[in-house]
Order: C-alpha cells, then sequence, then structure tokens
C-alpha cells in the first residue's frame, strides 16, 4: 500500500489529543471481549501516559473522531520505555504504542484511516527525527497482523515479551 498518497475513505476522522475534556470518554472505548488480551484498557494506557510525562519523556495519547463520535484511541512514545523484554527497535524509532478501534466501529475502516492520520503526524516528527516507526502485536491478533502489513509495516525479527515487533520506514 501506498501509505503516502492514501486517501481516507472516513472523510471526517480526525485525531485528537487527549486531555481533562475528553479523558472520561476515552476510557469508554472498549475492544470486543475476544480483543482484550491484545491491547490494555484505555485507562491503563492513560494512566501510563501520565506516568511517562511525569517522568519527562515524550508521549502522546489521542482520540480518534470521526466528526463528533469518538471510534478509537492510539498512543505513541518516543524513547519512552526502558524493560527487560523491551525490543531494541524501540530505542530509535517513534512507537505505536497502544492503538484500538471501538467494538461498535469495526470493520469500517477506521483503522486504516487512523494509521493515516497517525502516520501525518509521526512524520511532523514531535520529538525529534528518526528514520522508523514500530509497533508490536499479539502473534493470534491476525486482524492487527493483516492491518499492519497491508500499511507497510515490515517485521524486524525482534519480540517485544511474547509480541511480533515490525517496523515502517519514516
Amino acid at each position: 500500500m501506498d501509505n503516502t498518497n492514501y486517501e481516507l475513505k472516513n472523510k471526517g476522522l480526525h485525531l485528537v489529543k487527549a486531555d481533562k475534556e475528553n479523558f472520561w470518554t476515552l476510557m469508554d472505548l472498549r475492544v470486543t471481549k475476544a480483543q482484550e488480551n491484545f491491547v490494555a484498557s484505555n485507562a491503563v494506557s492513560l494512566a501510563q501516559a501520565y506516568d511517562t510525562l511525569a517522568d519527562g519523556k515524550f508521549v502522546q495519547a489521542f482520540g480518534i473522531w470521526d466528526g463528533e463520535t469518538p471510534v478509537g484511541f492510539a498512543m505513541i512514545g518516543h524513547n519512552s520505555e526502558e524493560y527487560e523484554e523491551m525490543a531494541e527497535v524501540y530505542r530509535h524509532s517513534y512507537c505505536l504504542w497502544r492503538f484500538m478501534i471501538d467494538q461498535r466501529y469495526q470493520k469500517r475502516g477506521y483503522g486504516r484511516d487512523a494509521l493515516k492520520l497517525l502516520l501525518d503526524y509521526i512524520r511532523s516528527f514531535p520529538d525529534g527525527k528518526e528514520a522508523l516507526w514500530s509497533t508490536s502485536w499479539e502473534p493470534d491478533n491476525k486482524v492487527a497482523a493483516k492491518l499492519y502489513h497491508d500499511f507497510g509495516f515490515i517485521e524486524n525479527g525482534e519480540m517485544d515479551g511474547d509480541e511480533i515487533v515490525a517496523v515502517l520506514e519514516l
């Protein structure tokens, strides 16, 4: 897929930085029961974002909105974490730390459209220049694997704990 010239299917889709005005709304978004093991809750993600910011590190949490309707959540980090099983690529890339589309809005093209919006944001290099954007997914999450592969992410051979790591050149 040519993600540089990708045209949004959902023209009203936009990113809104998480803040005190939309915090509770974002926490109410949910994936399906079958997907709960694939991504942390938005409440956990927002708490981690707060903790990361308190440590003086870069993280940006976003609500994904279609017009006035919240449809998903994403979180981007950059040199934000340090833990034992961390993939080496996270040390020199922007990382799609969290990404979800609410169960009520899945299968409508929001995931692909939101990735394009997030890519445009990352290409503005909000925390400095990098050559790569990285992400990871659980091996059983075939939907995520297909979405990321279709968007141009390529597995780099690393693992993040039990998750498969992939990168996209910026």
